[in-house]
């Protein structure tokens, strides 16, 4: 049996041995102000010749949906995963999109689709990579072989930004507009959920699991400040 046939017959049994009795959590991001700045149009500078890209305009949104869309929640610990595929494209001088989450192990691909060159970068202590020049129509991969938070940008274009979540396991996900999450197939025990923004940090809650119902939980981002104080001290 190849070894490949035999990580799929692991990961199948596993899942169902978790099927079996395993349990659910579920909850909400709740924000009540913008954390997030505006991005601000880069001005035309020396490295831009020949082709000009304009910058994409940040869309017309709910400055809250934004928010909440942007609270990275996943449970700590490491268990056993299978690694997942991503894209983020280089587009308009812009990430798309600007957020990742996966498990660890898992490869991104950083499309360039702008007839200009980019140069992808990270100087981020879980994964540092420099991609180097490359055109329209070339891409590279990267491979993230630890969790952590891993921030992205461009060597040409200093506007680009970008945030890649590699979580220690598969129950991870960013929050939808209106802030939901909701994770499945946990065995039951307790366990310590992060949930993450760019702008807010890390805040941290333990939730205890049965096969009974879902466990529910509640994030305030960001917290009160004497709070915040607090866990910035763990």
């Amino acid at each position: 049996m190849s070894l490949r046939l035999q990580q799929a017959t692991f990961f199948a049994a596993l899942t169902a041995a978790y099927a079996a009795y395993a349990g659910e959590i579920e909850g909400a991001v709740i924000v009540h102000r913008r954390l997030t700045k505006r991005a601000i149009t880069a001005p035309v500078s020396a490295y831009q010749r020949g082709v000009a890209v304009n910058l994409d305009a940040d869309a017309e949104q709910d400055p809250l949906e934004f928010e909440r869309s942007h609270v990275v929640i996943y449970v700590e610990g490491e268990f056993p995963s299978r690694p997942g595929f991503a894209v983020m494209e280089q587009r308009n001088r812009r990430f798309a999109p600007d957020l990742l989450v996966l498990p660890a192990g898992s490869q991104i691909s950083f499309p360039n689709e702008d007839p200009i060159f980019h140069n992808v970068f990270s100087l981020s202590k879980p994964k540092s990579f420099d991609l180097g020049n490359y055109v329209k129509g070339q891409t590279r991969l990267v491979t993230f072989p630890k969790p952590g938070i891993v921030f992205v940008n461009c060597h040409l274009h200093p506007n680009m930004s970008a945030a890649i979540v590699i979580t220690p396991n598969s129950w991870g996900a960013r929050a939808d507009a209106s802030g939901r999450f909701r994770f499945s197939g946990i065995p039951p025990g307790d366990y310590t959920v992060a949930a993450w923004h760019k702008a807010a940090g890390f805040v941290r809650q333990t939730v205890r699991v049965d096969n009974r119902r879902p466990a529910r939980i509640e994030f305030l981002i960001p917290l009160e400040e004497s709070v915040s104080a607090s866990y910035a001290k763990r």
